[in-house]
């Protein structure tokens, strides 16, 4: 278990930082902005649950909104987990990676291909896509596409760094969850919306809009 005694330690003062390994780096090396970018992910979902939270349970007659408790029961328990495992995620790639601890416990298979399965679940109740939805929506709507859109960008960050240092860098099943994490936070917005009985904004291409 982490101990944290002291937060400020003054060492990153000159722009620099320590890698887990105790490696000394600047902190625009690619592989902390990595991991720095996971943490602004893992951020953003802690958003998403604050607005899950927000959503009112009651109808303004006082009768609850079973929508709402369906959402809540299925969506909160699997945020929280991915919360999580994105933190083993930052905590292993802030190793290079032929330094991580054989004692450390990493994502494997299993996470990744339960995401796949929760998303098969979700999807098997949702109305095929006729254009693409705008990143729209209620607060959590909104939120839950900040969050799939800084999946991306881990993503690309990932692939960036395996560019630079070679496919070592990050393993494959890393670059797995990621993908499939911004798919399941795509079709759990749909399915959400669903439930929640909230219209989703489809894009309208510009030929399209003049006519109207």
């Amino acid at each position: 278990m982490v101990r944290i005694t002291k937060v400020h330690t003054g060492t990153g003062d000159t722009g620099e930082t320590s890698l887990a390994s105790g490696e000394r780096v600047s902190k625009s090396n690619p592989r902390v902005d990595f991991y720095g970018t996971i943490d602004e992910l893992n951020a953003v979902i802690g958003m998403v649950q604050a607005e899950l939270e927000r959503v009112e349970t009651h109808h303004d007659d006082g009768g609850p909104r079973a929508t709402v408790r369906t959402v809540k029961n299925s969506v909160v328990p699997k945020i929280s987990l991915i919360q999580q495992e994105l933190f083993d995620v930052g905590g292993e790639c802030a190793f290079q990676p032929n330094q991580v601890p054989e004692a450390m416990t990493v994502i494997g298979e299993e996470q990744a291909d339960r995401l796949c399965s929760e998303m098969d679940d979700w999807t098997q109740n949702l109305e095929p896509l006729e254009s693409f939805i705008l990143p729209t929506g209620s607060p959590l709507i909104a939120t839950m596409h900040l969050a799939r859109t800084v999946t991306r960008r881990v993503e690309r960050g990932a692939m960036k760094l395996r560019e630079l240092e070679g496919d070592e860098a990050v393993r494959d099943v890393v670059i797995a969850y990621l993908n499939r994490l911004s798919d399941w936070l795509f079709v759990a917005i749909r399915w959400i919306a669903m439930i929640l009985g909230e219209d989703e904004i489809l894009w309208l291409p510009l030929g399209k809009r003049n006519q109207s």
